[in-house]
């Protein structure tokens, strides 16, 4: 399982939000690459980046602040907030980043997520978001009717890379990630699945290790507080390999 750092960018900034909510940020630092270098001196070999105004708006507004991060470091990144549409996925792929994640646009532009996944193959990701099993879009302010899985499901079969599945109930709020809704995701698709949300402790990464099969976990607001060393998180997972 890998441990994930991530960075979530707003207005040029490194910043966490509490259950996704865009009046509630906290500002971690003004330069993102920095950050990223970081987490990289930790051993992280993933890094997981957040567009927050498009995610918001459905129009990226961080580009240049991907760039930088990009240029910064080695290790692989996944992209995703306010990917909307082919343009959008061949300038990040054009500038390097290993891959893109599709949320909003799986469901309300499902040729999208079949047209990208042809074209990039193996580097296309889909971000569910979940409240009590239901799919939240558009920054998680709509909760729709989609059955979570169920759009996992779809994604596999369209030919999606992976999943990143997030309980935006536990996200932000270091109150320990909902450890039973990973392990539905996990079983219900045979592609790889990211946990996201809640982490706050080391207690938590071993926790996520009993999940068989769960390929990664992403971690925020933990290794930013200081609830969770992530460098002591990585290692441990290295020796439970």
């Amino acid at each position: 399982m890998l441990v994930i750092p991530a960075i979530d960018l707003k207005e040029g900034k490194c910043v966490r939000l509490l259950q996704g909510r865009e009046d509630a940020v906290t500002v971690y630092s003004d330069d993102p690459s920095l950050t990223a270098k970081a987490w990289a001196s930790c051993g992280a070999s993933l890094l997981h980046v957040v567009d927050l105004d498009g995610a918001f708006t459905g129009s990226q507004k961080n580009f240049n602040a991907i760039r930088k991060i990009r240029e910064s470091v080695e290790m692989d990144i996944e992209v995703g907030g306010g990917i909307r549409d082919m343009d959008k996925i061949d300038e990040l792929a054009g500038i390097g980043i290993d891959r893109v994640i599709l949320g909003t646009a799986v469901i309300e532009k499902p040729a999208l997520l079949r047209d990208a996944c042809n074209k990039y193959p193996g580097r296309i990701l889909v971000g569910i978001d979940a409240k009590r099993g239901k799919v939240a879009v558009k920054g998680w302010v709509e909760v729709t009717s989609v059955d979570a899985r169920e759009l996992a499901k779809k994604a596999e079969e369209t030919g999606a890379a992976g999943i990143i599945y997030t309980d935006i109930s536990k996200d932000g709020m270091l109150s320990g990630p909902n450890i039973e809704a990973v392990r539905e995701m996990v079983n219900t698709v045979s592609i790889p699945v990211i946990a996201s949300g809640g982490v706050s402790s080391i207690d938590d990464i071993s926790n996520l290790m009993q999940i068989d099969g769960l390929w990664g976990a992403i971690t925020g607001k933990a290794i930013y507080s200081g609830s969770l060393d992530l460098r002591e998180a990585i290692e441990l997972v290295k020796r439970n390999i």
